[in-house]
């Protein structure tokens, strides 16, 4: 089977060089207002899906929740993997199939770390294997870009210099997908990758959720928790239990 974008971008260390302002404080903050929002109980089980090197799931952990990370990147999930201990593992899987049944109180899946398939139907299946991994009372959280904010203030051209490599970054959109291109060169070697992510609206994860057996019973447009806003929100963050 043919490699897709995510398979190649996510695994690459230079994934890692570009992003590296996703600083620490941010992931931080995020936990903090979710977790003041849902109370979890202390011996809470969380699932971290598309987890990247453990961000989020180690500081959940840090609370005192046994956390669960998943992602299909083998170089992050190396690297989260020495943080292990009793109450916190990692492992690679990809998110369309099922690993566990009614085992989590909460699931997250944060920063846009999802939209990444071709089909609609993978989409689904994805949001489905969510749902089975939650207890009857479960929480699954999705943390997705505004699409609508995007679309309107997109920056087509970008140079972004990081620890000496000189991005260049073209941005469009294309059949429904918001794409990136990726080029630079390190070494005397010249480099190209790209993101591909669905330009999913509120409507479409609607029309999503109720096909994966899910509702919505919170929307926030913000990391500090405020109202969702189509034009203004930077985030799109859904709260949904088992319908």
């Amino acid at each position: 089977m043919q490699r897709k974008w995510f398979q190649y971008w996510f695994n690459s260390p230079y994934y890692h060089i570009l992003y590296s302002q996703r600083n620490d404080a941010e992931a931080e903050f995020l936990i903090d207002n979710l977790s003041a929002y849902l109370k979890p109980a202390a011996e809470s089980r969380i699932l971290d899906i598309a987890c990247g090197r453990g961000r989020h799931a180690i500081y959940l952990n840090k609370k005192g929740y046994d956390v669960t990370g998943i992602d299909l990147s083998e170089q992050s999930i190396r690297y989260a993997q020495q943080f292990e201990q009793k109450h916190l593992h990692f492992f690679v899987h990809d998110m369309r199939k099922l690993c566990f049944i009614n085992y989590f109180d909460i699931a997250l899946n944060l920063f846009t770390s999802f939209g990444y398939f071709e089909t609609e139907k993978d989409h689904v299946n994805a949001l489905k294997s969510f749902r089975k991994g939650l207890k009857a009372d479960g929480t699954l959280v999705i943390d997705y870009f505004n699409t609508e904010k995007i679309i309107k203030n997109l920056t087509h051209k970008e140079i972004k210099t990081v620890e000496g490599i000189e991005f260049h970054l073209s941005k469009f959109v294309a059949n429904g997908k918001i794409i990136k291109h990726i080029n630079f060169e390190h070494r005397g070697k010249p480099f190209a990758f790209e993101e591909r992510v669905q330009a999913f609206k509120l409507a479409d994860f609607e029309r999503m959720f109720q096909k994966a057996g899910l509702s919505i019973s919170a929307k926030f447009g913000s990391y500090g928790l405020e109202e969702f806003d189509e034009n203004k929100s930077d985030r799109l963050i859904l709260i949904c239990k088992k319908a």
